[in-house]
């Protein structure tokens, strides 16, 4: 299947203009070298703080909760609604 000139042409000139691929390994090796630092946490919160946080996180998610279920009932009920009003008519 030759198919001349111009196609040997475009694919010469395909195969000449590829960019070089990075491997994924080099990638990963290059991102161990520069993120070479250990994470650092500091420990400097006392129980009252952890005990406050984690109450606020709880409030947080009931309301979050809440927020979610209100919308859901309000959206289930308007599509049962238009769907009884379609059936009957």
């Amino acid at each position: 299947m030759s198919f001349g000139g111009a196609v040997s042409a475009m694919i010469t000139s395909l195969k000449n203009n590829k960019r070089k691929r990075v491997s994924a390994f080099d990638k990963l090796e290059r991102f161990q070298k520069e993120n070479s630092d250990k994470l650092y946490f500091n420990k400097s919160t006392n129980k009252k703080e952890l005990e406050k946080i984690r109450l606020q996180t709880i409030r947080g998610n009931t309301n979050r909760f809440i927020k979610n279920s209100i919308a859901f009932l309000i959206i289930f009920s308007l599509l049962l609604y238009i769907a009884f009003v379609f059936v009957n008519s």
